[in-house]
């Protein structure tokens, strides 16, 4: 396995430097295996960004088969679009270096954890937006993700709204047109790409209305989705660590969406491959 950990932009604004942490796996003898990337958005209520949805997953994902990238984002006080901007730029970048990683550049997916998954959905839908290219340089449609895996997403800035990720992501005085800007489920469009997601029914935090929401507007478009609830459980309890175990042994049900999300991955591989065979 190769580890690289190299910074998004030549300069930003501020003290804190946006990165992508690669966890590439090498060649097995002489395979030269394209494998899919699964970029990782820890969670954190765009407040900070959490320590168990990195080298953990990335680790988890990698004994699966597939590279993992670790996205360090810009979050309070840095505001919206910057954090998009910082999701564009890393899957510009492993689209980039595709040949380089042996990454298979039709099999790049965001998987957010909670405001994670909030990031990831805004690239879903705001991917090919041209204020995205212009303020940013990245050269258009290689910021564009392939499928989006959203593990207990924060959606919505209304009713069911994790306020404090809202208020880091916009600023506590935000007028009504940039929160319905940033609420993904009024602005699922046909550029949205196949997603997963997973819920608890138990999540106070980021409420399953969430993911209700959202699954409903994929299916108005017509975008395909596998979508997990799990009975127990409450926000952050992914139940794939030994520590985690040891915490909470009453939640074997939701220990389960590692496994289902790779089955997910294998499926949308090969649908992309049929799709790219089409056009060519």
């Amino acid at each position: 396995m190769i580890i690289e950990t190299m910074n998004l932009w030549d300069s930003v604004d501020g003290n804190f430097t946006p990165t992508l942490t690669g966890y590439i796996l090498e060649p097995v003898l002489e395979e030269n295996k394209k494998r899919g990337a699964v970029l990782l958005c820890p969670g954190g209520g765009y407040a900070r960004r959490s320590p168990r949805d990195k080298q953990p997953m990335a680790l988890k994902f990698n004994a699966a088969g597939y590279h993992a990238f670790i996205l360090e984002y810009r979050v309070a006080p840095d505001k919206f679009p910057k954090p998009l901007f910082d999701i564009s730029k890393a899957v510009s970048i492993i689209r980039e270096n595709a040949e380089k990683w042996n990454v298979d550049e039709n099999l790049i997916v965001p998987c957010g954890f909670s405001a994670g998954a909030h990031l990831a959905q805004m690239l879903g839908v705001f991917w090919s937006e041209e204020f995205i290219y212009s303020q940013t340089g990245i050269k258009k449609g290689t910021n564009k993700p392939n499928g989006l895996i959203l593990t207990y997403p924060v959606v919505s800035s209304g009713k069911f709204a994790h306020k404090g990720s809202f208020n880091n992501l916009l600023g506590e005085n935000a007028d009504e047109k940039m929160s319905e800007l940033v609420s993904i489920e009024k602005q699922v469009n046909e550029n949205m790409p196949p997603t997963f997601i997973w819920h608890t029914c138990m999540d106070k935090a980021s409420p399953l209305e969430n993911s209700l929401l959202l699954a409903e507007k994929l299916r108005e478009h017509d975008i395909p989705i596998e979508m997990h609830i799990f009975p127990n459980g409450g926000h952050g309890f992914k139940i794939d660590t030994e520590e985690e175990e040891d915490l909470n042994s009453t939640l074997p049900d939701t220990k389960t969406w590692v496994e289902l999300t790779v089955k997910w991955l294998k499926r949308l591989a090969e649908i992309n491959s049929q799709n790219k065979n089409e056009k060519c």
